[in-house]
């Protein structure tokens, strides 16, 4: 239980997580503005990465041991965690661009999924771009069901029911899940992005969580690359990621990673985001 108590944050500790997730969101707009046939994935990187620091922030990735880069970013049939490098974006990949940010103590998490066009292949865009969408829709969907859920795996539940609603028989990732943030990028309690038996932690205000559901066009079966972080499909199938940062407080849920708190994701759920305050 003592764990379960030191999952929620004080309102002051709340209104100083605000501002990480703006930079956070800002070099994902950075990222999104950038991203198109021929550009690298270290140079999706490098925009980020300047973002980050001319807001007075620093990467929060690149606190995590062994890694040196700003993002993560996958293409294809890699999930999450994959590096940036010198790989060339191709017209029709579909990528998944993951950061963070930490500002004066305090984090932003935040993934976003693009997919670049290709005339050539209209059937492949468009299944890569249902895949996208379904998965950002789950993500709203959880987020959403924060305005009236009374324990954190009603999320989940939440997630798996949009995706299953799409019609599509898409794959979610097991061994991936969202996380509660704050002073780490990655904290207690874990959030699943499917239905489990456990109730999990009472849903109230402090909690600030990272929902982050990662689905596949098949089989939801991954390995980890010879690199030692990028997490691909067996099957060889893509894969999307979408993720945000997102506080409950005494008004109701704001979401920190976007610029609007949430206001557009919500509102096909009837859901209106309260600022902090």
């Amino acid at each position: 239980m003592a764990l379960r108590r030191g999952i929620y944050k004080t309102p002051a500790q709340l209104r100083a997580m605000v501002e990480p997730g703006l930079i956070t969101a800002a070099a994902l707009e950075a990222v999104c503005a950038l991203a198109a046939p021929g550009v690298t994935t270290e140079e999706l990187d490098a925009a980020a990465s300047r973002v980050i620091a001319d807001r007075g922030a620093r990467s929060n990735f690149q606190l995590v041991r062994g890694y040196r880069h700003t993002v993560c970013a996958s293409v294809n049939e890699q999930v999450v965690h994959g590096i940036p490098g010198p790989r060339v974006l191709e017209p029709g990949d579909i990528v998944s661009i993951d950061a963070g940010a930490e500002y004066k103590g305090w984090n932003g998490d935040s993934a976003i999924t693009i997919v670049l066009p290709d005339t050539s292949r209209p059937e492949v865009v468009a299944e890569r771009e249902a895949l996208s969408r379904v998965t950002e829709r789950s993500l709203w969907a959880g987020i959403a069901s924060l305005a009236t859920a009374r324990q954190l795996n009603e999320v989940g539940a939440a997630i798996q029911a949009s995706i299953e609603a799409s019609g599509h028989d898409y794959g979610i990732l097991r061994e991936y899940v969202g996380h509660g943030i704050g002073r780490k990028m990655h904290e207690s309690p874990s959030v699943f992005n499917y239905r489990v038996s456990d109730p999990g932690p009472e849903v109230r205000p402090g909690l600030v969580l990272a929902i982050e559901p990662m689905v596949v066009i098949g089989s939801d079966a991954t390995f980890v690359e010879d690199d030692g972080w990028t997490v691909s499909t067996i099957d060889g199938t893509a894969g999307s990621h979408w993720e945000h940062s997102v506080a409950v407080h005494d008004g109701g849920v704001w979401v920190l990673t976007a610029p609007d708190g949430g206001v557009a994701g919500l509102a096909p759920f009837g859901v209106r985001p309260v600022p902090i305050g």
